[in-house]
């Protein structure tokens, strides 16, 4: 039987140096590579070769990625990398927003983006293991208060009201919401949410926390649900009427920093 073919990434980036060096990389990985130097050559590349992920720069001349972005996700699924020269926070969670896997700042390391293009295919790919296989088996329904949590059609709502998260976001909260009052480190969350081992970047979860927040807090800068625990991580907190037939936890020793937003 022959083999599979390799798997196909697409560059969209008009830096022509960048575009050699991730495709050489990517090359010596095994993967296939095609490239556009703009927006509307990517969006035009991304429908005549159908890459299986796209690595896609945000600012681009013409048509920029998150524009280029917002247009593939109305199309499929596929998994797109933002490469980004910006570093404000604000940046980055729009392009989480509009629909974005993962985002990696410049100037990066080549294989530290091999690295996240292959664990985003190998998280996104048919038949594979879901991050969250390792948490308990999870009823059809979790319900926290006015929040609920409806696994396996991939839906939360807020009293009653659906809410619009990406899959990551959806995947972040179950992790969270599975395992209520369990510390969750950062790395712990990239490893079980992103699928991969921790790089240096743990900004990927505080950004995506604080997206979460806005989506399902009443008050994002006090947050109900999902706590920080300083210098740790996060925790998915239960009160009394969250869990009325639970018995009484134990106290939490570690030191909570409430007021941080992600």
């Amino acid at each position: 039987m022959a083999d599979a073919p390799a798997q196909k990434a697409l560059i969209v980036e008009d830096d022509a140096d960048i575009t050699r060096l991730v495709r050489l990389y990517l090359v010596e990985a095994g993967y296939r590579v095609v490239s556009a130097a703009d927006g509307v050559g990517g969006l035009e590349g991304y429908v005549r070769e159908q890459p299986d992920i796209v690595i896609l720069d945000v600012m681009l001349p013409g048509m920029d990625g998150r524009e280029v972005c917002k247009r593939i996700r109305q199309l499929a699924q596929t998994p797109i990398i933002l490469l980004t020269a910006r570093r404000m926070e604000e940046d980055r969670v729009q392009g989480l927003e509009i629909g974005a896997d993962d985002y990696v700042t410049k100037p990066f390391s080549p294989r530290e983006l091999v690295s996240r293009v292959r664990a985003v295919l190998r998280r996104t790919a048919t038949g594979a293991a879901s991050p969250l296989a390792s948490l308990p088996e999870r009823p059809e329904r979790l319900t926290f208060g006015e929040l609920a949590i409806l696994p396996l059609a991939r839906r939360v709502e807020v009293g009653g009201r659906g809410v619009d998260l990406t899959a990551k976001e959806f995947d972040l909260l179950l992790t969270l919401a599975s395992a209520p009052q369990h510390a969750f480190s950062r790395e712990e969350l990239l490893s079980r949410v992103w699928v991969y081992e921790y790089l240096g970047d743990s900004r990927t979860v505080d950004v995506h926390v604080g997206t979460l927040r806005k989506k399902i807090e009443r008050d994002p800068a006090q947050p109900r649900f999902i706590r920080t625990i300083w210098g740790h991580g996060y925790t998915f907190d239960l009160d009394e009427t969250d869990a009325p037939d639970a018995p009484d936890a134990p106290d939490n020793e570690l030191r909570r920093d409430d007021e941080r937003d992600g």
